[in-house]
């Protein structure tokens, strides 16, 4: 999505995460033993707009997003959609007012992905890192029991996000949430090797989610730009990091996928193809496909078919919820949608909701 200037309204501004009859009824009827763990949740820090307000890199990317998203998008991004979920983004009473209402007990905060802000140099690049890492601290401090957290990076200056990450995870982060590209230098970019190695020891998650499509003017219709661009790039930088060896060379890393990981689980069998005839994708020891069984996704897919097609090709363990909160192009209808995953067991069903989450996380 476009860079976000929001026009703050209170929680009584239309929800953007409405639920339907059945997903109430379902949220009514759920476990009341199961803690539900929401891994894509994003926090709006108005304090990164004060700092990069002047500086002629952010005024042009903001320009570069309107164009890629389109100005009726744009427009209507500025107008309806923002206002209606900016109290969501930063109030935490109606954050929690939400997490009751959705039935879920525990969202892992991270950043909104407006505030990658990969241009910027090492000192304004570490002022905003800390200001992000810093109200995000305050929310899990306030309310231990209802917010985990993935941290900001300064992902441009590799031996600085490494800093970053470590320290965060000694503060209790999870992990860090980045870009699918850093001002278009791909995640598998031998100056990005420390921060795989760093993420690894450290068993901290490394959650992808894009910020709009790099695809110039080709998308600025129909709001493309988020609707196929976003998985598109998730489906980029997976398929880099897969043929680019990263998983051969950090085994134990952890590695969340936005959006259900794209396009890639629901095709692997062309990128199997392709690493058995051509030389320059057999780089890797094992067929691509082998390495959707180490990355987590979460379930934006939207109904309990795609979901459900999304464990074929990944397995059960390596699912769990994501709703993209409050953005308007989230899926809220969570308890709903597992239950109709009727090829799941109980303990299945459990597993996604939850204990697949638990486990990623080291809870």
């Amino acid at each position: 999505m476009d860079a976000i200037q929001l026009h703050i309204c209170d929680s009584r501004c239309p929800p953007s995460c409405s639920l339907s009859d059945k997903a109430k009824q379902a949220v009514d009827a759920r476990s009341r033993t199961t803690q539900v763990i929401d891994l894509h949740c994003h926090v709006f820090v108005p304090e990164v707009e004060k700092l990069t307000a002047r500086e002629q890199q952010r005024q042009q990317e903001n320009a570069r997003m309107r164009l890629t998203t389109g100005e009726a998008s744009s427009q209507y991004n500025d107008e309806r959609m923002l206002p209606a979920i900016g109290g969501k983004l930063v109030d935490p009473g109606a954050r929690l007012e939400d997490m009751d209402r959705l039935g879920i007990d525990l969202q892992v905060l991270s950043p909104s992905p407006s505030h990658y802000c990969y241009w910027a140099d090492e000192s304004l690049a570490e002022a905003l890192v800390d200001v992000q890492n810093n109200a995000i601290l305050s929310l899990i401090d306030q309310y231990p029991e209802k917010f985990s957290g993935f941290c900001a990076l300064s992902l441009q200056h590799p031996e600085l996000a490494v800093a970053q990450l470590e320290t965060a995870v000694k503060n209790g982060f999870r992990g860090a949430e980045i870009s699918t590209h850093v001002e278009g230098v791909p995640l598998n970019s031998p100056s990005l090797e420390p921060l795989w190695a760093c993420a690894e020891r450290l068993g901290a998650v490394i959650f992808i989610h894009p910020f709009g499509a790099d695809l110039g003017d080709r998308l600025n219709t129909h709001y493309l730009s988020n609707v196929i661009g976003q998985p598109l790039e998730t489906t980029i930088a997976l398929s880099q990091l897969i043929f680019g060896g990263v998983f051969d060379r950090y085994p134990n890393l952890k590695i969340l996928a936005a959006h259900s990981g794209g396009y890639l689980p629901f095709y692997p069998e062309r990128s199997n193809h392709g690493y058995r005839v051509r030389p320059e994708a057999q780089a890797i020891k094992h067929a691509p496909s082998e390495y959707l069984r180490r990355i987590w996704f979460d379930t934006l897919v939207y109904t309990p078919e795609a979901v459900q097609a999304l464990i074929n090709s990944v397995g059960v363990d390596q699912v769990v919820v994501g709703t993209d909160y409050p953005f308007d192009m989230g899926a809220y209808d969570i308890h709903a949608l597992v239950n109709e995953l009727t090829e799941l067991s109980p303990e299945e069903r459990e597993k996604i909701l939850s204990n697949n989450a638990k486990r990623l996380l080291g809870l």
